[in-house]
């Protein structure tokens, strides 16, 4: 299993920090209003909208990312390929693929929805709770991934079988097991019956 440490340089901070908004939605998915990041995730979260993207190599392998110890929220353990929030008004096709060159530094070589899920999961370890309608999307990479090192610690391409053992082995994010599990119908359509998805 390949993996790849995010590289130990980063940008400066200019030591000022910009309050981030999110987009608070209904059941339906439907835009109700703003609010700031960490005060939405404080128990018992606020519902809003996210993304979840999977992105796989030409041999059908989902490229994982090990999120950043320094993350407030559920620091040091394995997740999809990118996860985030839109900015109010963005739309989650265009945040999926900011943020994916963001954090990892690839451009996807395709990109498709693949449905959304609602689910309400705690994190024990910050005290913080997700309450997402999430937006899912199934895509292909072609270059390795260059990840930032304040967002990524490290990366891995694994197969279908690989996941299992790391899965078993490894702590993950709360919420990945409902989001992959929900994206598989579209991950089995992008990567074929062969791949195992």
């Amino acid at each position: 299993m390949p993996t790849t440490p995010a590289p130990s340089a980063n940008s400066a901070s200019n030591g000022t920090a910009e309050a981030i908004m999110l987009e608070l939605v209904d059941e339906n998915g439907t835009t109700i209003g703003t609010e700031e990041k960490l005060t939405a995730h404080q128990p018992p979260g606020q519902l809003h909208r996210a993304f979840s993207v999977f992105l796989f190599d030409e041999r059908g392998r989902l490229l994982l990312q090990r999120r950043a110890l320094g993350k407030y929220h559920s620091p040091g353990v394995w997740s999809n390929t990118c996860c985030g929030h839109p900015y109010p008004g963005e739309a989650p096709f265009a945040a999926a693929a900011r943020r994916t060159y963001e954090e990892l530094g690839v451009s996807p070589s395709l990109l498709a929805e693949a449905g959304t899920v609602r689910y309400n999961h705690p994190d024990p370890a910050s005290g913080l709770v997700e309450q997402e309608f999430n937006h899912l999307f199934v895509g292909m990479v072609q270059d390795l991934p260059r990840p930032d090192p304040e967002e990524i610690g490290e990366t891995a391409f694994v197969t279908a079988d690989e996941l299992v053992e790391r899965h078993a082995e490894s702590p993950f994010s709360a919420w990945f097991m409902t989001v992959l599990d929900t994206a598989r119908p579209a991950i089995r359509e992008l990567t074929g019956p062969s791949a195992g998805w």
